[in-house]
């Protein structure tokens, strides 16, 4: 009964975006930029996917950049060991501000939510 559950579930699409809403997306901006810079012809989330388990450290790497986090250390190396998961040490030698980072933009959204253990929400 179980696997006739998640089949249908997995099978039913239940929405879809509009192409506009995709291309004005974050992800389709990401691989645009890595397409272009690696010369990769992505057209969908699943080859970026594919892409970044293949090309873990350029992925990693590609996407620190294109986040634009900012750091008053540049990282040494991305992971120490990529076959050590979980225990790989990402971004070596890095120091960076998460308040800075995440109240960069100084806009009226919020930043960062907070759920206790009661499950009521600060913002």
């Amino acid at each position: 009964m179980r696997n006739v559950i998640k089949e249908f579930v997995m099978s039913k699409l239940l929405w879809e975006p509009s192409e506009q809403r995709v291309k004005s997306s974050n992800m389709y901006r990401f691989m645009q930029t890595v397409n272009g810079k690696f010369g990769t012809d992505f057209a969908d989330y699943d080859a970026l996917y594919q892409w970044s388990v293949d090309n873990l450290e350029q992925f990693w790497a590609e996407f620190w950049d294109f986040a634009e986090i900012r750091f008053s250390t540049p990282y040494t190396e991305v992971i120490d060991d990529p076959g050590k998961m979980p225990g790989a040490k990402w971004f070596s030698g890095a120091r960076l501000n998460f308040a800075e980072n995440l109240l960069r933009y100084r806009d009226d959204k919020t930043a960062l939510v907070f759920r206790g253990r009661t499950g009521s929400g600060e913002h």
